[in-house]
């Protein structure tokens, strides 16, 4: 009988691409329909650093509920670093037993019986910043246990990584956690580094943009982490790659913490809705003082924010320390934030062709901060602005 080489090895080929494809479609790919607008929530770091617990969790998640945050929108209860001490003799992740004496999905389960959805922390290198126990080398092993546990969203960070590959490395967890089974929000924490807004899309639902933020308004460390005005100024360019199901974030909220004034609480939290960024509180909820009560739950804000349209505020006009940016919404109006980055008062004007609008367009201008219809206009709309803080409008054409 007469084999014929050539075209036996051809279809071994054929078949094993065929195998490798049937695998990614598999498991191969993120989770989709997840974080169609930015996710929503609060995430332990940037109040409580390495000091979590149970209880600190559970008092996190009621507050959540009692103070009219989830009402809000806000859903994620994220535990950051710190959690995890080791892993047992199967390579299983191992909880703090004294910080959280009943195990995770003990409190896992408490926070899905408020209504709200849990967050864990992992890293892609073999420890955690902290000095905890890394995924890398456990990535399928933790993703089951984080789906038997019954996590909705990973926060993946990226130190002690040594000369590993961004995007091989997140795309080995994107597929752990795929296979594990559970739909699971995939938030990429590699600081920006390798780009990930060129080459995450397929891979996680968001991903860090920047560095670290910091609690005050434009100070930077020597590891250039950061303000919030600060970190600004490094997402402008990023606009067209964030979109549903896959967003640029430039870093959780620092509002309600002690280093900004009320004012720059309000115009950091502006901006961060123009921006389409995830909205993750980084505060103490269970003592908010009214004002920063007013700015978490501003629905009106959020609701920019949250529009399904799912566009990127873009900044329009940069005249030194006043900006103009701009949000297109699904609905045809306009997301506006006047930025005042000076230290005295300023009158401020966005003119209508900055919006993509004929400037003879009549529009209803809404003040989003004062809950109130300021009237219609053409052409352009003018606003005091005073010193580190923000106006935000809502312009619709009539």
């Amino acid at each position: 009988m007469f084999i014929n080489h050539k075209k036996d090895n051809m279809l071994r080929k054929v078949v094993l691409i065929y195998v490798l494809l049937a695998g990614t479609l598999v498991y191969g790919q993120k989770f989709d329909g997840l974080a169609l607008t930015p996710p929503m929530g609060w995430n332990s770091w940037n109040k409580f650093g390495c000091d979590v617990s149970e209880k600190l969790i559970k008092e996190i998640a009621d507050a959540i509920v009692s103070s009219g945050m989830k009402d809000a929108g806000y859903e994620y209860v994220v535990i950051d670093d710190c959690w995890q001490v080791d892993r047992d003799e199967n390579g299983n992740i191992v909880p703090d037993p004294e910080r959280f004496p009943n195990g995770m999905k003990h409190v896992v389960d408490y926070v899905h019986s408020l209504g709200l959805k849990f967050g864990i922390y992992s890293d892609a290198g073999t420890k955690t910043c902290q000095g905890r126990p890394g995924s890398r080398g456990y990535e399928f092993q933790d993703a089951r246990t984080y789906a038997a546990w019954g996590v909705d969203y990973v926060k993946y960070d990226w130190c002690h990584t040594s000369t590993q590959n961004a995007k091989a490395s997140y795309t080995l967890m994107r597929d752990a956690i795929h296979k594990a089974g559970r739909p699971i929000v995939f938030s990429i924490c590699e600081w920006g580094l390798s780009k990930p807004w060129t080459w995450a899309k397929d891979v996680g639902h968001l991903w860090r943009t920047t560095d670290d933020i910091m609690d005050c308004w434009d100070c930077v460390d020597e590891r250039n982490n950061a303000g919030f005005t600060v970190l600004l100024d490094r997402v402008v360019g990023l606009e067209s790659y964030s979109g549903p199901g896959h967003w640029n974030d430039p870093d959780m909220l620092e509002v309600g913490n002690s280093g900004l004034t009320v004012s720059e609480s309000r115009a950091h939290f502006s901006l961060w809705c123009i921006l389409a960024s995830p909205l993750m509180a980084g505060n103490d909820l269970r003592d908010m003082t009214a004002e920063t009560k007013e700015i978490l739950m501003n629905k009106e804000a959020i609701a920019v924010d949250q529009d399904s349209l799912g566009k990127t505020g873009v900044k329009v006009r940069d005249d030194g320390d006043l900006e103009v940016w701009v949000k297109q919404l699904a609905d045809g109006s306009r997301g506006v934030v006047l930025f005042n980055r000076g230290l005295t008062s300023e009158k401020m004007t966005v003119k209508w062709t900055e919006m993509g609008y004929p400037p003879y367009l009549k529009a209803l201008v809404r003040d989003l901060w004062q809950h109130k219809d300021m009237g219609k206009f053409k052409d352009e709309y003018s606003a005091e602005v005073p010193s580190h803080d923000a106006v935000m409008l809502r312009v619709t054409p009539l």
